[in-house]
């Protein structure tokens, strides 16, 4: 077998999500730079269009956050630095827009008016014609204006320092963004303003701003921003210090506490999966006020299914409370006793249940009993059938009847029950509990396990060490034909951390020719990490099908010694799916030999712009002299009529590699004078790139 070298990692928004994204933030560059009637004006908008219905799947609508110079996705914000999504955040931003969101029914034509009317400059050509959220003939298509009104920033006098004033006045902007946020479209009667010293009053109330957010029950886009400046407000105080923090930490323990319980819930669960739920908990658990760390704790527990015991809860609030009020001798421990204590519960969230575990096992199972077409329930049937499996635990024995008590359990009531029983068996019970969990890992109860929808994950958890390799084929078999992708997403990480040797397995369902099995195979052997000996990837590198390609190409740089072989094929591909494969790949480096193919991308016009500047971004993050000469060659625009040298004519991409250049390059000869020409241009987005 072939090693894989091990990825990395980072947590970011939804791919399809940001994919889109782009596509938006083309299609508006697009509308910027063209006449209206242009030929790639209508394409733009149409599959912009049909982006957004694929995303939108059985949802009403699709919403995303603006922030200054990015997007929020599910709580989660862009890159600050990703070239195209930081130009589609500056410019909804310039219109002072806070969320957008799409509605199901959304047509290209208003995709096209929206594109219009957003590509406009609000100095040149006035705000947005909106009425209530809408522009003229967009009927699916609502833009959030944030209303700034009265909401400014607190003067500091003691700041010391450009360096300091400025993470200062960050950690202020924080504030005010969440309030804007919150009180958008509420009247600024706050009597929030600013003195005759000029100096800025305090910002709203956090009652207040609390207040504001309760009401806005159920609204998607709304939500989108305020979890927004609620993740960058946890993560900020886990390292910040002084004045400033101090009152952030205590407006946002303010607001915290006076949000009703089932908004923080909506909130902490707009915040993305368990995961990131999770680590906005351990954010906040870090440099919040405890007060409101222990609400934001029984939040995300309600949020992730758990359950906390009354006793835990008691005893964080009484800690909270010798931390806040406590003898000073009381405070640092309690304090500290606290954070790490809910470290430890969102570990593995192994949170204690106030119910005996017998009595809330049975509740959960009579709770969750099928009932038949005449309206009997099945439940009696049910329990006869799981009491015959745990009277044969208890008496050691087994038989045909415990067989078919078994089938019933598995038809009716799944696994859960049995596995209840297993994890419950007597230590003398050893040799019956291992026969029924044989029966339960044989094929054809695996395939009866695993194709019930939602996927019964603790029981397939509990019985994936005792599969055989046949056990995994059934696996494959219900990942190639499950129409659910929540149970395929969870079978392809399953498989892909198996200790057995299941590539064999894989490599031949690839001979299947639905294009999304041998896509998830292909995934699969990627996960997993290996190939086997001789199996050649020709036949998929140079399939047909984009997809297939893609899927190859990124297979193929996760083996040892075949990743500049598969750049070079990425690089070289007609499809823009599979270059944005290996631009991802190199983002963080770029092999020397392949770096010429990558400065090709970011130099030939033909390219799509989105993938030039991703090129340029990548190049920007390479310290090779090939990059640095390829960066100046995107800037350098020649010499004058009377020789002086000059820049470029403006675009997105140059700009890019002006940002590029003063990152990486900034005191280097032959960037130098191309950096210092920017400084003094008289376009601020020129000078902002540099400075």
């Amino acid at each position: 077998m072939t090693d894989a070298v091990p990825p990395g990692s980072r947590a970011s928004p939804p791919r399809d999500f940001t994919e889109f994204l782009i596509e938006l933030s083309v299609a508006l560059h697009r509308h910027a730079m063209y006449p209206e009637g242009h030929p790639s004006l209508g394409p733009a908008a149409e599959a912009v269009t049909r982006h957004a219905e694929r995303l939108m799947g059985d949802r009403d609508l699709i919403a995303f956050g603006v922030a200054r110079h990015q997007l929020i996705i599910e709580g989660v914000a862009t890159d600050g630095q990703q070239p195209v999504l930081r130009r589609l955040a500056e410019g909804l931003h310039r219109h002072h827009l806070g969320a957008v969101s799409l509605l199901r029914g959304l047509q290209p034509a208003e995709v096209a008016l929206a594109l219009r009317a957003l590509s406009g400059e609000p100095d040149r050509d006035g705000p947005l014609p909106l009425t209530g959220g809408q522009l003229p003939g967009c009927d699916h298509v609502r833009l959030h204006l944030l209303t700034f009104d009265g909401l400014t920033i607190v003067g500091d006098e003691s700041r010391d320092g450009e360096e300091g004033a400025s993470h200062s006045s960050h950690i202020s902007d924080l504030w005010i963004g969440l309030a804007r946020a919150a009180l958008a479209g509420e009247a600024e009667d706050s009597g929030d303003s600013a003195g005759a010293d000029g100096v800025r009053r305090a910002p709203a109330e956090p009652s207040r701003v609390a207040d504001a957010i309760d009401r806005h029950r159920g609204a998607e886009a709304y939500d989108q921003v305020v979890v927004g400046y609620l993740l960058q407000i946890a993560s900020e105080l886990k390292t910040a210090t002084g004045g400033e923090a101090a009152a952030l930490r205590s407006r946002s323990a303010r607001l915290i506490s006076a949000l009703k319980p089932e908004t923080l819930r909506r909130l902490v669960q707009m915040g993305g999966d368990n995961a990131r739920r999770n680590a906005f908990v351990h954010d906040a658990a870090e440099g919040m006020a405890v007060d409101a760390v222990v609400d934001l704790v029984k939040a995300a527990a309600d949020a992730s299914g758990q359950t906390i015991s009354h006793g835990l809860v008691r005893m964080l609030t009484k800690m909270s409370a010798h931390a806040e009020a406590g003898a000073d001798t009381a405070k640092a421990g309690a304090d500290s006793a606290l954070r790490e204590q809910v470290h430890s519960l969102l570990s593995e969230w192994e949170l204690a249940d106030p119910n005996p575990e017998d009595y809330r096992r049975m509740l959960e199972y009579l709770a969750t009993s099928s009932v038949q077409a005449d309206g009997r329930g099945t439940a009696a049937d049910d329990m006869k059938a799981l009491r015959l499996v745990q009277m044969s635990l208890e008496v050691g024995t087994t038989g045909p009847i415990v067989d078919r008590a078994i089938n019933t359990c598995l038809k009716e009531g799944g696994a859960q029950p049995l596995v209840a029983l297993l994890e419950q068996a007597p230590p003398e019970s050893t040799v019956v509990a291992g026969q029924v969990r044989a029966r339960l890992t044989q094929p054809l109860a695996i395939g009866a396990i695993v194709s019930r929808e939602p996927l019964d994950e603790a029981s397939l958890d509990y019985l994936m060490p005792s599969l055989s390799i046949e056990g995994y084929a059934t696996l494959l078999d219900v990942l190639a034909s499950s129409r659910s992708r929540v149970t395929r997403r969870k079978l392809l990480d399953r498989l892909a951390s198996t200790p057995l040797d299941v590539v064999p397995l894989v490599a031949s369902r690839l001979a299947d020719d639905r294009w999304y099995v041998q896509r998830n195979m292909l995934l699969l052997l990627s996960r997993v990490g290996r190939i086997p000996e001789g199996f050649q990837l020709t036949r998929w590198t140079a399939h047909a099908d984009a997809r297939l390609r893609a899927e190859a190409v990124r297979l193929q740089m996760s083996l040892r010694g075949q990743r500049e072989l598969a750049l070079r094929a990425a690089f070289s591909d007609p499809d823009p799916r599979v270059v944005r494969v290996g631009i991802a790949a190199v983002q963080q480096g770029c092999p020397p030999r392949v770096l010429p193919f990558l400065a090709g991308l970011a130099q030939v016009q033909q390219v799509p712009e989105d993938l030039r500047l991703l090129a340029v971004q990548s190049l920007g993050n390479t310290r090779d002299q090939g990059a640095l000469d390829a960066l100046v060659g995107l800037v350098d625009g020649g010499r004058t009529m009377f020789g002086r040298q000059k820049l470029a004519p403006k675009s997105a991409v140059v700009v890019a590699a002006l940002r590029a250049l003063a990152g990486a390059w900034r005191k280097h000869p032959k960037a130098e004078p191309l950096i210092g020409l920017a400084a003094v241009a008289n376009d601020d987005e020129l000078r902002e790139a540099v400075r």
